[in-house]
């Protein structure tokens, strides 16, 4: 009897221990919880500040730059070519949502922007683009051109060495979707189920009717 008695006072104060930290993590503010692992490199979104004004070239050769975009809203998703995952599976499932869409999805337009220009040529892009769907454009820039598109949509790119001399790039993964105005509308969380992206974007078709 007096071990499951001191059993029991173990379990609550465990409970209770428990629940003072649950509190004290809600107390915190939001930019010190998480704080530990590379994730503190990287900014927290301010959609107030989403779109701004920039000026890249197309896979094909075209001028792209925010006049030219206003009043059809557009999607712009940040990546590379030699992403080994995220990428291609973002590019793949919005072929599918254009797919599904149909002739409605001419009523945007969907930027895929290259975050890794040094290697990432306009051949490359071309031949990249190939595997996906014919109306989606990627673009790219000079260092310099694609540091002012990551500052104008608020969002994150970094190089990440490897071993051999080698590297990858760390990078937004969300997909913005802008409206007619170039104002930010919403994400689409590749994570969300299929049908709510489709929502998200009948959305933004409506707002332009």
């Amino acid at each position: 009897m007096i071990g499951l008695k001191i059993v029991r006072i173990a379990a609550w104060c465990a409970i209770a221990v428990a629940a003072l930290l649950l509190a004290a993590n809600a107390l915190l503010p939001e930019t010190w919880k998480g704080a530990a692992g590379p994730a503190t490199d990287k900014p927290v979104i301010d959609m107030a500040r989403v779109g701004g004004p920039f000026r890249l070239t197309s896979h094909k050769g075209e001028t792209i730059d925010n006049a030219r975009l206003a009043g059809k809203p557009y999607l712009a998703f940040f990546g590379f070519t030699h992403c080994p995952d995220v990428c291609p599976t973002t590019l793949s499932d919005l072929t599918d949502l254009m797919s599904t869409l149909g002739p409605a999805a001419n009523a945007f337009n969907v930027l895929f922007i290259t975050v890794d220009p040094e290697r990432d040529s306009q051949d490359l892009l071309a031949q990249y683009m190939s595997s996906f769907d014919a109306r989606i454009l990627a673009l790219r820039g000079s260092r310099a051109e694609t540091d002012t598109m990551v500052k104008a949509f608020a969002a994150y790119a970094r190089k990440v060495p490897m071993e051999g001399g080698e590297y990858t790039m760390d990078h937004t993964a969300g997909v913005y979707v802008m409206d007619a105005d170039g104002k930010f509308a919403s994400m689409l969380d590749m994570h969300e189920p299929r049908e709510t992206k489709l929502q998200k974007l009948r959305r933004i078709i409506d707002t332009k009717a």
